[in-house]
């Protein structure tokens, strides 16, 4: 028996995309609920139109560090002058920090949200 080919809307293409984008769901469980071939879903998570605008704000990026000195962590002073932070965990929780922070404190609370 021959199958109809389907249309999706971009809207049900978003839709797609956003389920796996779910911790702990893979893109074969998700291709499979909608039966759907898991490369077609592939090709629609690389086509940034039917990314979700939070999506793709939340895009992971990679930024080159150099650390100075023999402490890798040096303490923070304690001053109105320091800026902010912002951690995007995997479970979607975003942790914004601004002013003074103890780094220590604040990765006990990202490991503790990422969890």
């Amino acid at each position: 028996m021959k199958r109809k080919r389907r249309f999706w809307s971009d809207e049900e293409k978003r839709r797609v995309v956003a389920e796996t984008r779910v911790s702990g769901i893979s893109v074969a469980a998700v291709a499979q609920r909608y039966d759907i071939n898991a490369n077609q879903v592939f090709n629609w998570l690389r086509d940034a139109r039917y990314l979700s605008s939070s999506a793709a704000d939340e895009a992971a990026t990679f930024v080159p560090v150099k650390v100075i000195g023999d402490d890798p962590a040096p303490r923070l002073e304690r001053d109105n002058n320091c800026g902010s932070i912002e951690i995007a965990l995997a479970t979607g929780h975003r942790l914004r920090v601004t002013g003074p922070f103890d780094p220590e404190a604040l990765a006990l609370l990202a490991r503790r949200l990422g969890s």
